[in-house]
């Protein structure tokens, strides 16, 4: 924009508006999950509410730690507490060890046959993200 202060008004206001776009396209790139939902959004696999379905064995292994943080918020037990960061950490890192090889294979030709799969973990790790959150209001104690 800087270069074209000279321009009409209307130009200057294009020119901005271009600029803005650039600006939100680089920190959607730079961030790997808004790349992520982006790349599922523009091929039809999330939707405006970003919902899915969930696998039930992975819904059940929550509940279990959705269970245990609920435990903590009645009596808190700091072992009880590091057990449930970890295994949420680990069962994090397997996601991501499962999902490597499937990003690294990802090219124009099979993007759709592996979109499923991304979608999965996406969603996967949003929800281990807000366990995180509910366990970030236990940092204090």
């Amino acid at each position: 924009p800087d270069y074209f202060t000279l321009e009409p008004e209307q130009r200057q206001q294009e020119i901005m508006e271009l600029a803005s776009y650039n600006n939100s396209a680089y920190l959607t790139l730079q961030d790997e999950d808004k790349r992520m939902r982006y790349i599922l959004e523009l091929h039809g696999f999330l939707g405006d509410d970003s919902t899915g379905q969930l696998p039930g064995a992975f819904l059940a292994e929550m509940m279990d730690i959705n269970e245990a943080i609920m435990s903590l918020e009645f009596d808190f037990d700091a072992s009880a507490f590091e057990k449930i960061q970890r295994e949420a950490a680990e069962i994090l890192q397997q996601l991501y060890a499962d999902i490597l090889p499937v990003l690294q294979d990802i090219n124009a030709e099979n993007v759709h046959d592996h979109l499923p799969r991304v979608k999965d973990f996406y969603l996967k790790k949003r929800y281990l993200l807000r366990i995180k959150e509910n366990l970030a209001k236990f940092a204090s104690l």
